[in-house]
C-alpha cells in the first residue's frame, strides 16, 4: 500500500492522562481542530471510540472518550495515535496535499534526475520543506511554486525545478 493510501490517518497522539475520570491530553496534528468536536468518531489502535467532550489547554486537546473512564485506562493509552479513517478526509483544494499523501514520494529534477525520496516534512510559517533523503544524502527543497513543478500522487512522482545553488548546499569540499 502505497504512503497515499493509507487507511488510517494520524491527527494527534494521546501525551498523558487528564485528571482522575479518563480524560486524555492530545498533542494535535490536523488543520481541521473541529475533528476533536463532541460525538467525533476517532480511532486508537485502530479501535472505534466516540469523543464524549474537548477542551483546549495551551494548544492541547483535552478529550474525553467514550471507553475510557478511568485514569488506569487513560494511562494505557500514553503515547498511543489518535487515528480517523481515510473516509473521513476532508476535500482539499486542487493543488493542496495532505503531509501522508507527499511522504515517501521521489523527488526528481525536471532534466530527471532522481534526487531521492521525501522522508519528513518540515512546516514554517513561511512555506512547508521537503526533506529528501537519497544517495548523496538529504537534501532541503522548499515548497514554493518557483521549485515544486509538479506532483503526481498516482505515479508517486514530484518534480522539481532547482534554484540555483538549491542541490550544492549538502556537498562537501573536495580534499
Amino acid at each position: 500500500m502505497k504512503p497515499s493510501e493509507a487507511e488510517f490517518i494520524a491527527i494527534g497522539k494521546i501525551l498523558v492522562p487528564w485528571g482522575t475520570r479518563g480524560k486524555l491530553k492530545v498533542a494535535v496534528a490536523t488543520d481541521f481542530p473541529q475533528r476533536f468536536a463532541p460525538s467525533s468518531k476517532v480511532y486508537v489502535n485502530r479501535q472505534p471510540m466516540t469523543i464524549d467532550s474537548t477542551e483546549w489547554h495551551k494548544g492541547k486537546a483535552i478529550i474525553k472518550l467514550n471507553t475510557i473512564d478511568s485514569l488506569e485506562n487513560a494511562e494505557k493509552r500514553r503515547g498511543q495515535l489518535l487515528e480517523i479513517h481515510r473516509s473521513q478526509l476532508h476535500l482539499l483544494p486542487e493543488g493542496q496535499y495532505y503531509h501522508f499523501q507527499l511522504i515517501g514520494l521521489e523527488v526528481r529534477t525536471t532534466q530527471g534526475e532522481l534526487l531521492g525520496n521525501i522522508s519528513e516534512i518540515l512546516s514554517t510559517a513561511a512555506n512547508d520543506t521537503y526533506v529528501v533523503s537519497g544517495v548523496k544524502g538529504e537534501i532541503l527543497i522548499p515548497a514554493i511554486e518557483d521549485v515544486i513543478k509538479s506532483i503526481d500522487l498516482d505515479k508517486g512522482c514530484l518534480v522539481i525545478e532547482p534554484i540555483e545553488g538549491l542541490l550544492n548546499l549538502n556537498k562537501k569540499p573536495a580534499s
